[in-house]
């Protein structure tokens, strides 16, 4: 073998194993377990459509925003990300916490012609730096009541919480505090809300 074939082969070696370095997996994230049960005013049956979330928050990368630089830009943590969209976590925590308060939720393809339908469009779900260190994690959900196509109610739940370190893990912390939070809300609201049948 000469030297020539000898050093590419070398070479390749080195190349191929290059190419095999192990690549860490992103680290995955959601709200943890269900927080105890509290007593609840009494939930009207409702069949809940899917969360509509904007085109930029439909995956399940975690996004932040640094208001000191360019709050204009979202920008993704390279190693974390969310375990499904933001919108999806969001509407499995929401049905676990309703069922868990003794509320009766049924997807939209199996709801009776009577039932409210509630609508959710996810408007903000991102963690902001107003300095290197210190964050909030900010979550608003606009929520929407209908009977068939006549809209019984309306209202906007809005909720931050500073984040217990300013990096993706103190972000998963305080949007499951936010989460909760926003539920509670609305679970109160839809207590409260007339159901016309």
């Amino acid at each position: 073998m000469n030297k020539t074939l000898a050093s590419f082969i070398a070479v390749g070696a080195l190349l191929i194993g290059g190419c095999a370095t192990k690549i860490d997996p992103p680290v995955q994230y959601d709200f943890g377990s269900l927080p105890p049960a509290a007593a609840a005013a009494a939930l009207p049956p409702i069949s809940l459509a899917d969360v509509n979330a904007p085109a930029w928050l439909d995956n399940n990368m975690m996004f932040f925003r640094l208001a000191y630089a360019n709050q204009q830009q979202p920008r993704p943590y390279a190693g974390s990300r969310w375990t499904m969209p933001p919108a999806q976590l969001f509407q499995q925590r929401l049905k676990s916490r309703l069922a868990q308060a003794g509320g009766t939720v049924l997807a939209l393809s199996d709801a009776a012609l009577n039932m409210p339908v509630l609508r959710i469009d996810l408007d903000d779900f991102t963690q902001t730096f107003d300095t290197p260190s210190h964050s909030v994690s900010q979550l608003t959900v606009r929520a929407s009541l209908f009977n068939g196509r006549l809209l019984l109610a309306q209202k906007t739940f809005s909720r931050q919480a500073d984040t217990p370190s300013a990096d993706a893990p103190g972000a998963a912390r305080a949007f499951a505090t936010v989460n909760d939070a926003v539920i509670d809300d609305m679970m109160n609201w839809l207590a409260s809300v007339p159901v016309k049948k």
